[in-house]
């Protein structure tokens, strides 16, 4: 559910109070860990928090024009949710979140990385906390391109295994239509022997 919002302060305005104060407990640990190259924004109708262009001028590979998103923090329809995109593919610091997440005993409900929770006390504030800690921006960025590095490798991959078997089917196909139009052999009369009856 994205906001209409031009600013976080507009944002948290406009949320119904149950839900600020648990918005604004996120957010307040999520910057007292934050490094202080990444920047808070309003970012796809969300609070987020991003790598700015002067840091990392490439920005984000979708949306090139975009600062690098690093986390977002929202309020949705059903529930309310932080998007780890600082951790998203990176399997170790996954790994590390939710075995952390485990020792409290709060309950993880969490995809590939949006944890979702429905009240404050379902948020295991220094985990979220020391999970923003681990990950400087020059960390995030050099794990980012990584990722972007094996994707493109994946995808030359398969497209050179695509070319492959084409060039194999159109070569299969071209030998089928040559012997479909190549012309019958005549079969060989035979030669009968003519046996001499006995006088």
């Amino acid at each position: 559910m994205q906001s209409q919002a031009a600013t976080v302060k507009e944002y948290l305005a406009s949320l119904d109070p149950d839900r600020r104060k648990a918005i604004e407990a996120v957010r307040k640990v999520i910057k007292a860990n934050l490094d202080p190259k990444i920047k808070e924004v309003m970012s796809y109708g969300m609070i987020g928090y991003c790598i700015p262009k002067s840091v990392y001028p490439p920005g984000y590979h979708c949306s090139p024009e975009q600062p690098l998103p690093f986390m977002n923090v929202a309020s949705q329809k059903n529930h309310m949710a932080v998007y780890l995109f600082m951790i998203y593919g990176n399997e170790g610091e996954v790994s590390w979140f939710e075995t952390e997440w485990k020792k409290t005993g709060k309950k993880l409900d969490m995809g590939k990385a949006c944890l979702r929770f429905k009240k404050l006390e379902d948020v295991a504030l220094d985990v979220l906390g020391e999970a923003v800690r681990r990950m400087p921006a020059d960390k995030f960025i050099a794990q980012y391109e990584a990722v972007l590095a094996r994707g493109s490798a994946g995808k030359k991959k398969a497209a050179t295994k695509k070319k492959a078997t084409k060039k194999k089917a159109a070569k299969k196909k071209a030998i089928k239509k040559a012997v479909k139009k190549a012309p019958a052999r005549k079969k060989s009369a035979k030669k009968t022997a003519t046996r001499e009856k006995p006088s």
